[in-house]
């Protein structure tokens, strides 16, 4: 897909001095490897490096559609290993990929507590704490994905030591609540306030229609911070409605298979596969749309920006662009994305769902927009 944004090379170069950040001159002192993509095939197997400063492996994931919001990373420790105390002045929320360990979180009051974790668990690290990642097999590496708002941090200070070593500790987000990370949850509407999360796999979701074709839904808010997180599922035979929404959006696969479409506003989608384990991360401002073409329930775990919302509340990519919002109904979609669907189903013998879903939503469909 061509991008039409794209200008001259002489243009180019008149704003080249502004290219360059604080955020991206960070990461390449890592020594690791930058993978600038808005898809990778499998999260379990992208390759990593040494990772001198954490003690490990890693690589980045900074595709432009996130580079200045929040980023994201991949991480292993090795087998029977840790990787180095750290605390930062951003968030972070982690998703294990596989292996299984603990975590000690600390502040400087000298509150201590640790926790244990293993593949399918997600957790967020309390703002500023210290904390420290232990593999629990001698035999085997352990593999998380985190994602963090570093950039914002790197890009408005531009200083590694403020940002890695300040020492101040947030009581309000972490004062050493001996059950902070305990499997217990507040559970309000869609959202549900938790630190730990053992089995985000089989984690039991709230009904969602108003995402399209039925299936779950929960929202998180954890360790009391700011990063937007929820989870999705859809059943067999079904996809979701395409939306849109703002930057930072970084989308793992967490069970099923089926494929994702991706565009811009006005240009021909492109097709996306995926398993569990892939990342998506769509661009700003850029429609996507999930669909399980598989044999079982198809599940995601987002981790994102802030979305815009309503005077309510209600995020804008909730909303039928019939109203002003950014979802396209059933209804408005194009014939080839239904057709491109029942095809991929038909070759997998699978049974399409989506007819009794189309006719129920003509029941409350609004007018078209003029």
């Amino acid at each position: 897909m061509a991008d039409r944004t794209l200008m001259s090379d002489e243009f180019a170069r008149k704003f080249a001095s502004e290219k360059d950040t604080p955020y991206e001159r960070w990461v390449r002192d890592q020594g690791l490897d930058i993978i600038s993509a808005q898809y990778v095939p499998n999260l379990k197997h992208v390759e990593l490096k040494p990772w001198a400063r954490r003690g490990g492996s890693g690589v980045f994931i900074n595709h432009e559609a996130s580079r200045s919001s929040n980023d994201c990373y991949v991480c292993e420790i090795p087998k029977g290993g840790k990787l180095a105390p750290q605390r930062q002045l951003f968030e972070e929320m982690i998703f294990v990929l596989d292996g299984r360990g603990s975590t000690t979180v600390w502040n400087d009051a000298g509150q201590k507590i640790t926790f244990e974790w293993k593949a399918g668990a997600m957790f967020a690290v309390p703002l500023n704490t210290w904390h420290q990642h232990f593999n629990g097999s001698g035999q085997t590496p352990a593999r998380y994905v985190g994602v963090t708002f570093c950039p914002q941090l790197m890009n408005l200070f531009d200083d590694e030591d403020f940002v890695f070593n300040t020492a101040r500790d947030f009581k309000n987000r972490f004062s050493g609540e001996p059950d902070y990370f305990s499997n217990k949850g507040e559970q309000d509407g869609f959202l549900l306030r938790t630190n730990f999360v053992p089995d985000a796999v089989n984690l039991p979701l709230v009904n969602a229609k108003e995402r399209g074709a039925g299936g779950g839904h929960i929202r998180f808010n954890m360790a009391r911070g700011a990063m937007a997180s929820h989870i999705s599922q859809f059943p067999v035979g079904t996809y979701k409605k395409a939306h849109r929404h703002g930057p930072g959006a970084h989308v793992i696969v967490l069970s099923g298979e089926g494929y994702s479409l991706m565009w811009p506003d006005g240009e021909e989608p492109k097709r996306y596969e995926w398993e569990a384990g892939t990342l998506i991360v769509p661009p700003n401002s850029w429609f996507h749309q999930h669909f399980n073409s598989g044999a079982t329930p198809a599940r995601y775990l987002a981790f994102k920006h802030s979305s815009i919302r309503n005077s309510q509340g209600v995020p804008i990519s909730w909303i039928s662009r019939r109203l002003g919002g950014n979802q396209i109904d059933y209804a408005d979609e194009t014939k080839e994305v239904r057709d491109l669907f029942h095809q991929r189903l038909a070759s997998r013998g699978v049974e399409p769902k989506m007819e009794s879903v189309y006719a129920l939503e003509l029941e409350t469909l609004p007018p078209p927009a003029v």
